[in-house]
């Protein structure tokens, strides 16, 4: 639920990013994810000259797919999350009690934060709800959940290119298998230091459980016969 600045304020405009910090680093693990699953299932790719080209346009045609699928869910989880919002401020609008107004904002609020928020500061976003001169009468997509999803997709197949280029560029299979995943998991390793530089819960940290991941990953593909 956002929370609406009063009048009476003024605050500098300030642009928020398309995607946040965490939306970007996990659309790329999930890209990698998706490319070292089809890496790891190199041994199925036909011998011959042109084995690391197939492996190359197997792994990036996957992330298309990925890509465009998890793009157009990300704008019906907006879209959906938007008419949730929508309909709380309608409900809040709608009711004449004030108490179970503010009984219903409670609820909306996480469980760890309830504890944080009394009834007044709840009364006060009660009443500028109900202030309110316009409504939308339904939720809708925007131009910046557009370029969100075009975001997540090239984030998704963008992805595949470090996993999947040496299969291009080294003849040898085996030497391109394993630098596509040192490859990978020095990604990972940076992504994982991001989200945890974001989350302030230690980069290296962070970073190194992203790459156990990667490898526990990596062992259970080959296990599965990749």
């Amino acid at each position: 639920m956002s929370t609406l600045t009063p009048a009476s304020e003024t605050r500098p405009a300030q642009r928020e990013p398309v995607l946040h910090t965490v939306d970007r680093v996990c659309e790329l693990c999930f890209g990698l994810f998706m490319a070292l699953t089809f890496v790891g299932a190199v041994k199925a790719v036909s011998a011959g000259e042109a084995a690391g080209h197939k492996m190359f346009f197997s792994a990036l045609g996957c992330n298309l797919a990925w890509g465009l699928a998890d793009a157009v869910m990300y704008l019906i989880r907006t879209l959906a999350d938007r008419g949730q919002r929508l309909k709380l401020i309608l409900t809040i609008r709608q009711t004449r009690d004030n108490a179970i107004a503010v009984h219903t904002l409670r609820d909306a609020l996480p469980k760890a934060v309830q504890p944080l928020v009394d009834d007044a500061e709840l009364e006060r976003v009660r009443a500028r709800l109900a202030s309110m001169p316009t409504v939308p009468s339904r939720a809708s997509l925007g131009r910046n959940d557009l370029v969100g999803a075009v975001g997540i997709f090239l984030l998704v197949v963008l992805g595949t290119f470090p996993v999947a280029l040496p299969f291009l560029v080294i003849k040898d299979i085996t030497a391109a298998l394993i630098t596509s995943r040192v490859l990978t998991l020095a990604m990972l390793f940076a992504a994982g230091y991001a989200l945890g530089r974001y989350s302030a819960g230690g980069g290296m940290k962070a970073g190194l459980l992203m790459v156990a991941v990667g490898v526990l990953l990596t062992i259970a593909i080959i296990a599965l016969g990749g």
